[in-house]
């Protein structure tokens, strides 16, 4: 095969999103952190919504990039919460994958965390091949060619052969 071909992971992005600032944001960052074990980053609005009570720039989420050999230690542990199995809804056509955890209880490395109580989170997983930073650099910045991105079936393929995560088809998820 050749290398250029080969599916690697970018990135993990953990993701608590509470709506408001206030003591739910701060137990979503708490949360974060004992995952990751990195200082969580904050999210802000872009739009006024007056119905929702938003306003610009306004907190209302926490998250927490992983890279490298960490990303693959903590998404292999998130993968055993939801017992190895996604749905194929869960990848997008970009070779991207996400899936959300009800209760971090469910991780099988977490212990209930008191300040924290019972909450969800969400995890994104970016998939990339050598040669896309040439969508990233500055200096002449280029398009990724078709024939080079990742489809949705070479993500399953990955999850499948590398992460050993089993993905469930539309009709297996019905019964």
């Amino acid at each position: 095969m050749n290398i250029m071909k080969e599916i690697g992971i970018e990135k993990v992005t953990l993701n608590v999103g509470t709506g408001k600032p206030g003591p739910e944001l701060e137990k979503g960052k708490i949360l974060l952190q004992k995952i990751s074990g990195l200082k969580p980053s904050e999210t802000l609005t872009q739009k006024r919504i007056p119905t929702w009570g938003l306003r610009p720039n306004l907190v209302i989420g926490a998250k927490v990039t992983l890279r490298g050999e960490k990303a693959k230690e903590v998404l292999k542990t998130l993968l055993q919460a939801k017992d190895n199995r996604l749905q194929a809804r869960s990848f997008d056509i970009h070779g991207n994958f996400s899936f959300g955890i009800k209760e971090y209880l469910d991780v099988p490395t977490l212990n209930y965390i008191p300040e924290v109580g019972i909450r969800g989170f969400e995890v994104a997983v970016s998939l990339q091949r050598k040669g896309f930073r040439i969508k990233r650099r500055s200096l002449e910045k280029r398009k990724i060619p078709k024939r080079h991105a990742i489809s949705k079936q070479d993500a399953i393929a990955f999850a499948r052969n590398t992460l050993k995560i089993t993905v469930i088809e539309r009709e297996e998820a019905e019964e």
